[in-house]
């Protein structure tokens, strides 16, 4: 039986943690209780009345969030954790301000991010400036010739050198690559490739690139355009590149960020959340059409990297600011996370 719970709140802060589920089960954690806002004061050396200095209590309330997080530093320090970054949270600056600096504070705590992106609505924007009318067919984009170069020159040539930049400005430091860097992914034509045209599958990864860029602290921000062995440049989808990518490198933990706040057990309801569950148990969401359209190949994509070895892998909503920090650093998580 699926348990659900209600919307999640901002908090950083866990009221309970999740345990580890045996295989054969799906189940699910109840919220965390909203923590108070925590806010330093700036006071002014000329102001007449100085606001009082901020409480032993909020201090220590900081302190119970760096406490709390201490197992779970401890528990990933070290270990490959990929993310898959892309829909609303990519548009908002304050949102992405807000991944990007997550993603360095788990750098910075001793976790080894590798950041695999998307760039749906800028390709849009940039085709329109060409004169060129977006199409999808069943979710995927129809790519031309002509799409695919302003796919390539978008993704590869701007997202990727601004997500980079803005790693390296919160302190981090980013590399960034695409899948035709060092064969990094080798793609192969769609099966639909006659509609899609240059929409492509992941046919091999090949991390050796990465090994040395993880190993030595450094970010790797991955756009998915790769080529096939003919040098053919395709669209790859960043779901399934994620997916491959966190496989290929041994990851512990797979995150997708996605504009909705994971699977639901109840599409009409976002109420119904489903925290955690098992292949085998979103496998039979799937069978009874719990889970559909565009969930499908997200779920598809997690189940596929745990079968080849990813521990866990979550979908997670990317709207939620800090999101990133409450899967990873608490156990009561922000989405679905999904187990072998």
């Amino acid at each position: 039986m699926l348990l659900t719970k209600p919307h999640l709140s901002n908090s950083f802060l866990p009221s309970a943690r999740r345990s580890n589920p045996a295989p054969s089960s799906s189940h699910v954690k109840p919220l965390p209780v909203s923590a108070p806002p925590r806010r330093g004061l700036r006071i002014s050396a000329t102001s007449a009345e100085a606001p009082a200095a901020p409480t032993a209590a909020a201090a220590l309330s900081r302190v119970d969030v760096l406490s709390e997080a201490l197992p779970f530093i401890q528990r990933f320090k070290g270990k490959t954790v990929v993310v898959k970054y892309g829909g609303a949270a990519m548009k908002s600056p304050e949102l992405q301000s807000s991944v990007i600096r997550d993603l360095v504070l788990l750098s910075c705590v001793g976790l080894r991010p590798v950041l695999v992106h998307g760039g749906g609505p800028e390709i849009n924007s940039w085709l329109l400036r060409v004169g060129v009318e977006p199409q999808f067919r069943n979710g995927l984009r129809v790519t031309d010739a002509l799409t695919m170069e302003v796919v390539e020159m978008v993704l590869v040539g701007k997202v990727n050198k601004h997500l980079v930049s803005l790693i390296n400005l919160a302190g981090g430091t980013a590399v960034g690559l695409c899948g035709k860097d060092a064969r990094l992914i080798t793609a192969r034509p769609s099966p639909n490739a006659a509609a899609l045209g240059f929409v492509g599958e992941v046919a091999r990864v090949d991390a050796t690139v990465l090994h040395p860029i993880i190993a030595s602290g450094h970010i790797p921000v991955i756009a998915t355009v790769a080529a096939d062995e003919t040098g053919q440049a395709y669209n790859i989808n960043a779901d399934t590149a994620a997916g491959e990518i966190a496989a290929a490198v041994g990851a512990e933990k797979l995150l997708l960020l996605t504009d909705v706040s994971g699977i639901l057990a109840d599409r009409n309801d976002p109420g119904s959340l489903v925290k955690e569950i098992d292949i085998a148990g979103v496998r039979q969401m799937v069978a009874d059409g719990k889970v559909a359209g565009g969930m499908i190949p997200k779920v598809e994509c997690c189940v596929r990297a745990l079968a080849q070895g990813v521990h866990t892998a979550s979908i997670i909503d990317g709207r939620v600011p800090h999101s990133l920090l409450l899967e990873i650093l608490t156990d009561e998580g922000t989405g679905t996370m999904i187990t072998g």
